[in-house]
């Protein structure tokens, strides 16, 4: 058994406190953008317009994340604490709806630029991973999205939340959707088979929403939200349809080859 009693809080800049989360966002946004720039990218336009991509990208990822959670998780409460949504240092954000702010901004600049999109949603879905594995050790650390109940001999208990030993699934979730996804995309995109633009992403929406439905039963799930039809958690019934999104777009791509 673990014992987590981790500080939110890295450091301090004076009276500024600066937290594991943002280190993960920061880290995360960092080493993706080395990795597509350095080793992912060939083509120069793309790789000129990548810098700028990169802004719409972090506004994508903070407001559709905010969002996200405001509307599938908490709605009612922050209907009636409307000003409370753009305190988002107070915590609150939705993988899912980070990834529609991604999908969204990424259509809106390829359009703005005349480049099929897919060609950029295939970069980030492949650099994605490197964030979610970073966004994951930082919910460990933040002892939040915290395990169900268990006794297996590595639980951990998170001591500030009470002390009860539940699974790490925030540590489960950093290698299935972090580590392995990033090595299975990667392993993909060297293949004939998966060139044409969009079929990298179709990857990544089945993958990931099969490894997140699968690890939402070791995760206890949010409090507000509880659990819906058939005793599936909201992140499970998310990761459906975007599972059924992403073998709609491997089926079309698919079909428009031949």
């Amino acid at each position: 058994m673990f014992i987590n009693n981790f500080d939110p809080v890295a450091f301090q800049i004076f009276s500024i406190e600066i937290r594991w989360y943002s280190l993960a966002y920061i880290f995360g946004i960092l080493f993706g953008w080395i990795y597509c720039k350095k080793i992912l990218i060939k083509d120069q336009r793309i790789l000129n317009l990548f810098d700028d991509l990169i802004t719409y990208l972090i506004i994508g990822i903070i407001v559709g994340g905010r969002l996200g959670y405001v509307i599938f998780y908490n709605f009612d409460y922050y209907l009636k604490n409307f000003l409370e949504i753009i305190m988002i240092w107070k915590g609150g954000m939705s993988f899912h709806g980070g990834l529609i702010g991604v999908i969204l901004t990424t259509i809106i600049f390829s359009k703005k630029h005349k480049i099929n999109s897919y060609i950029f949603l295939d970069l980030i879905s492949l650099a994605a991973p490197i964030g979610i594995f970073f966004g994951r050790i930082a919910n460990f650390i933040n002892s939040e999205l915290y395990g169900r109940e268990t006794d297996i001999v590595w639980s951990v208990k998170f001591t500030m939340i009470d002390n009860i030993s539940r699974h790490p699934s925030q540590i489960y979730e950093a290698i299935f959707e972090g580590l392995i996804l990033f090595f299975l995309l990667n392993y993909f995109s060297k293949k004939d088979e998966f060139v044409k633009p969009g079929l990298i992403s179709s990857m990544f929406l089945i993958f990931y929403s099969l490894f997140r439905f699968v690890l939402e039963f070791y995760r206890t799930p949010d409090i507000q939200v509880g659990y819906f039809f058939f005793h599936l958690t909201l992140g499970q019934m998310l990761s459906v349809m975007f599972f059924l999104l992403g073998m709609s777009l491997f089926f079309i791509k698919k079909k428009n080859e031949n």
